[in-house]
């Protein structure tokens, strides 16, 4: 078996620039992604919704979950990406339940692993493409 990187320096470099295409000043939200990682899948995938009033970054913080959806489909583990409403709490509750208790403890730590080097890419791709944006 070989070492597979699985695009994520691509995905992420995408993610980037399409966030700053949205709204430049969403690009901070990439330093508070990756904090997030140590809080567990459940608060990652949570916080585009607490964000729902700001769309742009809500929208990154989707993105990102959709993208560490499709990594790891790549790898052969299977993520919750059910589609919520914000409104809907037994929608909200439904998915939260399945993160906590359809992914075995190893493929939460992968997962984990992989989201936390998906973030870290995330940051390097923002600290080039800031460039001369206004992001306060």
């Amino acid at each position: 078996m070989s070492w597979n990187s699985y695009g994520l320096d691509r995905a992420a470099q995408e993610l980037v620039l399409n966030a700053r295409a949205r709204d430049p000043k969403s690009l901070n939200q990439s330093y508070k992604m990756r904090m997030a990682v140590a809080f567990g899948l459940e608060r990652f995938w949570g916080e585009h919704l607490r964000l729902a009033k700001e769309p742009a970054k809500a929208a990154y913080w989707r993105d990102t979950w959709d993208a560490l959806v499709e990594v790891m489909e790549k790898a052969h583990v299977m993520i919750p990406n059910d589609p919520v409403d914000t409104g809907n709490t037994a929608q909200i509750r439904s998915m939260s339940e399945r993160l906590w208790n359809e992914l075995t403890l190893e493929d939460q730590r992968v997962t984990l692993a992989v989201l936390t080097q998906l973030c870290d890419c995330i940051v390097w791709w923002t600290q080039r493409y800031k460039g001369n944006v206004n992001l306060s």
